[in-house]
Parts: structure tokens; sequence; C-alpha cells
């Protein structure tokens, strides 16, 4: 058990000294802007660092992080953070980062009572809705749960790609491009799902915010 906040303090500074140590600059570099290419929305989990599994410095990736990693466009804090990335930071790269063993999406495919997280939950139950025929069909009960969490990454890189901030950066002609990724706790390996939009021509016309080319 961590002897808090005393243990955390310790490690903080330890940290800090040694990255000073190794370059006495990175502090005063990082303090005078923040310009990250990438954002990155992943889950909540402890277990999913996005810096460490990247192998990332501060500064060099922003993050937003929810249960189930969820883009949901009545999420006003998502939706801030996408808009900050996108038109103040001019990210190049939204990342998002699902990972196997996710505790939402295994809540979301069973009925128990979570009081208010079931309203949270029930975007997920919206996604597995749509792919029932398909994850039915996985009759291994880890195989389902670890195809649901892969296509629960889909469907938010295809949420973000409806939002309005990332519509009008490509009508603008800004390079963005959106990807799915899944983490295996098990490994510590990252894996491309190959979901990747970068252009408002990836988007079914239902979603465009705007007649196209208007």
């Amino acid at each position: 058990m961590i002897d808090f906040p005393n243990e955390l303090l310790r490690r903080n500074r330890e940290w800090a000294e040694s990255v000073h140590h190794e370059d006495p600059t990175f502090f005063d570099r990082l303090s005078a802007q923040q310009a990250p290419e990438i954002l990155w929305i992943g889950c909540s989990d402890s277990r999913v660092p996005a810096n460490q599994i990247t192998g990332l410095m501060p500064g060099e990736v922003f993050v937003h992080r929810n249960i189930a990693n969820l883009v949901i466009h009545t999420d006003i804090n998502c939706q801030a953070v996408i808009q900050y990335a996108v038109e103040a930071l001019r990210v190049r790269h939204i990342i998002v980062c699902g990972h196997y063993g996710c505790g939402g999406v295994r809540a979301a495919m069973e009925s128990n009572d979570y009081g208010l997280l079931h309203n949270w939950l029930r975007n997920i139950k919206d996604v597995y809705l749509k792919h029932e025929s398909e994850l039915e069909g996985v009759a291994d009960e880890q195989q389902r749960f670890d195809r649901m969490c892969e296509i629960n990454v889909r469907a938010q890189v295809h949420n973000l790609a409806h939002s309005s901030t990332v519509q009008n950066a490509w009508e603008q002609g800004q390079d963005l491009a959106l990807h799915g990724w899944i983490y295996s706790i098990r490994d510590g390996l990252l894996h491309d799902l190959e979901v990747d939009l970068s252009a408002i021509d990836h988007v079914p016309s239902i979603y465009h915010t705007r007649a196209h080319g208007a």
C-alpha cells in the first residue's frame, strides 16, 4: 500500500531530478509551449497510460480518457478536448485506443444494474446491438468479448469523424487523420485495427455538418 501522499511526492521529486539530469533544458522547453501532434482518446483504466505504452514524453501527446474510450456527441467534455486539440493545438493525428479486457465493455455486455453508470454504458450497448448478429455468432465468450472491444473502438473512430470539429478541419484542408488502436494488457502491445479516416469523403453524407464543398 502506497504511503499517500508522501510516497507519491517522493517519487515525483526523483523523476524530476532524473529528467533534469538527463536533459537540463527539458522543463524549460516544456514550459515554453505545448505542441503535441497527437490527441489520444483512451480508457480511464489505470493499466493503460498513454505516454508510457507509446514511449512518449510529456508534451508529446494530448490526452482525454473516459470509461471505455467513448466519443459521444453529447459529451461536452470530450467534444471540447477535440476542439481544442484540433483548432488550437493543430494535432495531426487522433488515436482512439481501447483495450482488451475493458471493464466498461464487459459491463455493457451484461444486464446488471450499475446505477448512474448504466446511462454511460447504454452507448456501448447500442454498438453491441448494431453488431449483434456478428457477435452472437462467436461461440467463445472470451473471443466475443475481445471482438466487442475492437468493434467499440471502430465505432468511436466513426463517431469522431461525425463531429463538426473534425469535418470543419478537413473542409479547411487541415492535415488530420483518425486512427483506431487496441492495447493488450496481457503482453503490453498495441494493435492497429486499420480504421483510418482522413477526409470528409469517408463520412456518410447523412452525418455531414454542411453541404459537401459548400
